[in-house]
């Protein structure tokens, strides 16, 4: 039998007053990259949330089958790029991310060594582990895993208000707080699953962007987005800061290339938009979600290697 193809297990968004609740394990989230590891023999696969098999762009973490007990074995977690000061970096990852060529991805895998760290064990040998709860899963997860230089078990704990001032001290994109009788989910957005971020943040898709002026006229002006409620595109605003001539540079092509006459979304915005196929996703930062749906002060963060569908408004409390 060989191991089955699955999605990731989602978090919905939670609250600092989430924090307080006995019933739930804390983790950092780690600001990197989601990652399922398949391990069958000697072979190490790694799996993004996109469906695509990534093993090709980190040469040096063909070897974690040595710090694995059983085989074969699924394993769930996040996989990230430390710098000097021992924290996660994005923009290093992403480096990596972009790289499919052999050599230098092995140039890369020494400049910018990435690191799995788990913390979910999905299967353990013929055995599926899905259906326990996560505590039980954790406690099989931490005999599973020799940990080395390239794995990591990922830290839990049950204070979650102490580690929220910890991961705010030291910079971190927030703290995940699971159930602990959680069976495990497979693509579900799970209020067994919560996400508490130092700000709010959301992933949108980009519908298309507005002429660019000024310095901005050979690429664009601002990106218009959205994000599906109900599975249909509802149209959220636009986004025209936080970008730096390299990634307009790198972006705008990729937005030529998909311009198509057809408005995806209903409302007619009140500026010319050139818009595009909805295939790329990108986050933002924002101040609040008005009551009509349309993201205040926001801010682009970065690109997202997601699927456009994955990008839903989350139902109200």
């Amino acid at each position: 039998m060989g191991l089955p193809l699955l999605k990731p297990m989602l978090a919905r968004t939670g609250s600092p007053s989430d924090l307080s609740r006995g019933d739930f394990l804390w983790e950092p989230k780690l600001d990197g990259t989601r990652i399922l590891l398949y391990r069958e023999g000697e072979r190490v696969r790694l799996l993004n949330r996109r469906g695509r098999w990534v093993e090709g762009r980190y040469p040096e973490l063909s070897s974690l089958h040595l710090h694995l007990r059983s085989d074969p074995c699924l394993l769930d977690g996040e996989l990230v790029v430390f710098d000097s000061s021992g924290l996660p970096n994005f923009s290093l990852l992403q480096e990596r991310e972009q790289q499919e060529e052999p050599l230098r991805a092995e140039l890369l895998s020494r400049l910018h060594p990435a690191t799995m760290v788990v913390f979910d064990l999905l299967f353990s040998g013929e055995r599926e582990l899905l259906p326990l709860p996560l505590e039980e899963r954790k406690r099989l997860l931490s005999e599973e895993v020799e940990e080395g230089e390239r794995i990591r078990l990922c830290y839990h704990t049950r204070e979650g208000e102490g580690l929220w001032e910890k991961a705010r001290e030291m910079g971190l994109e927030g703290i995940m707080g699971k159930r602990e009788d959680s069976p495990y989910r497979p693509g579900v957005r799970s209020p067994d699953w919560l996400k508490v971020k130092n700000t709010k943040t959301l992933d949108a898709v980009i519908l298309g962007y507005t002429p660019g002026e000024g310095w901005r006229e050979p690429y664009f002006g601002a990106l218009a987005l959205g994000a599906y409620r109900e599975g249909k595109l509802v149209f959220l605003g636009k986004v025209g800061t936080g970008f730096d001539t390299r990634l307009m540079e790198e972006l705008f092509p990729l937005l030529r290339r998909l311009e198509t006459g057809r408005k995806p979304v209903e409302e007619e915005p009140p500026y010319e938009v050139r818009w595009v196929e909805p295939k790329l996703v990108c986050e933002v930062k924002y101040l609040e979600l008005t009551p009509d749906s349309k993201l205040r002060a926001p801010s682009f963060v970065r690109m997202k290697d997601k699927e456009p569908e994955e990008c839903e408004l989350e139902p109200g409390p």
